[in-house]
Order: C-alpha cells, then sequence, then structure tokens
C-alpha cells in the first residue's frame, strides 16, 4: 500500500493522476500547506525539503513529484511511451519540471498574492507564455508530449496547465495556444481526471491565505527567532 502525502495543488494532482490511471491502491495522508503541516518533523523524515507531494512505497520514502512519477512508472512499467519515445519523454519530463512547474507557480503567486510589483508579474507571465509556446509547438507535431503515447510526461505537465487562468491571468487562458488546449481537453476529459478532483476533498483544508498561511508557505521571507 502506499502513504500518498497529499495537498490538493499541482504538484500532488500529478501523483494522484498516475495513481488513479493505473489503480495502485493508495492511502491519502493530508499535508495542509496553509497550515504548515509540512514543516512538522514526522513529515520533514519522509522529505526533508518539506513539499508535498511524498509517498512512502512500501515503507520506502519517495518526494519529488518527478521523481515519484518516474519511481511508479518504472515499478509498474506503465505510461512510459513506447522504447524509441525514452529520450523525448525524459526530455520533455524535465522541461516541466524545470521550466513549467515553477514559472507556473511563480506567475500565479504574483497574479494572485505579491500584486504590487509589475515587474516580477510581467517577468514570471511572460516566461509561462514561453513555455506554453514551445508546447504548442512541439503538440502541434504530435498527439502527445513524448509522442504518440499518453505518458507520465502528460500528467505532469496536466497539473499545471490545469492552473492556467491563474497563470497567465485570462478568462479564456489557452485560446492563443490550440494545439495545448486540444491536448489539454483531451487530457482533462480522461475518467481518471475527475476521480483526481475528488481526492482529498474531505480533507478540511484550510482556504484562509492569511498571516499564518504566509509564514507556513514563505518561512524564508521571514527572520528567524532568536
Amino acid at each position: 500500500m502506499i502513504k500518498f502525502y497529499f495537498h490538493h495543488t499541482p504538484n500532488p494532482r500529478k501523483v494522484a493522476l498516475f495513481l488513479e490511471e493505473t489503480g495502485l491502491p493508495y492511502e491519502v495522508a493530508p499535508v495542509d500547506l496553509l497550515k504548515g503541516e509540512q514543516h512538522r518533523p514526522e513529515f520533514r523524515a519522509i522529505n526533508p525539503n518539506g513539499k508535498v507531494p511524498a509517498i512512502l512505497d512500501d515503507g520506502v520514502a519517495v518526494f519529488d513529484s518527478t521523481a515519484i512519477l518516474l519511481h511508479l512508472a518504472e515499478k509498474t512499467g506503465q505510461f512510459l511511451g513506447k522504447p524509441g519515445e525514452r529520450p523525448a519523454l525524459l526530455s520533455w519530463l524535465m522541461f516541466v519540471a524545470a521550466g513549467l512547474s515553477p514559472f507556473s507557480g511563480q506567475a500565479s503567486h504574483f497574479n494572485r498574492v505579491h500584486t504590487d510589483s509589475p515587474y516580477a508579474t510581467n517577468r514570471y507571465r511572460r516566461e509561462v507564455e514561453r513555455h506554453y509556446d514551445i508546447l504548442d509547438a512541439r503538440l502541434s507535431q504530435q498527439p502527445y508530449l513524448a509522442g504518440d503515447s499518453y505518458t507520465i510526461v502528460d500528467m505532469a505537465a496536466w497539473g499545471w496547465i490545469d492552473l492556467a487562468a491563474s497563470a497567465v491571468k485570462e478568462d479564456a487562458p489557452l485560446d492563443r495556444w490550440p494545439n495545448l488546449k486540444r491536448w489539454f481537453e483531451k487530457v482533462n476529459s480522461r475518467p481518471a481526471v475527475g476521480r483526481v478532483r475528488l481526492v482529498g476533498q474531505n480533507a478540511g483544508f484550510k482556504t484562509e491565505f492569511d498571516e499564518e498561511t504566509l509564514r507556513a508557505l514563505f518561512p524564508q521571507n521571514y527572520a528567524k527567532a532568536g
């Protein structure tokens, strides 16, 4: 049984999508990021970086969404694409991990939280748009990011494209990227995605974005006591 440390944010949802697609049995362990539960010693023992997702797979800890996706895909032999797609799969998986994911997160932050920095807002939003340009061009050539097959790369990218509205701050955020929009609609219509949206719905996660939340999410912004 996999113990899945979860919050309903994009990176954990990538892993939830893999679990739902494969039917692997798992137990949800909610981690309320807005309350700072990711900093508890028992969780830091699993992920020293204090982030979700993380899993305990038969007692073995794996953290970081990309690492977890690779671990589970290799363990099950599922959603790794065709043998010839492996170089593309790894390349695009790292593109998502090192580019799309962090820049989307920063764009959402400056669009919704720290809204008084026009330079930062523009910087990250334009970088997200640049990543969308690259994805749209890629998806003009084949149906999925690694090639002909739906893989963990598509799961990884879906987690962040699902929040495109907060990253580019538009009502119809994908209309400028028709190939990306087509791909997203195809992935988003999968039955497993509907199940992912129900994961953790009864966890009672905090919703208020107050001082406690800011200190929990960005403790490095505050001077340490003493």
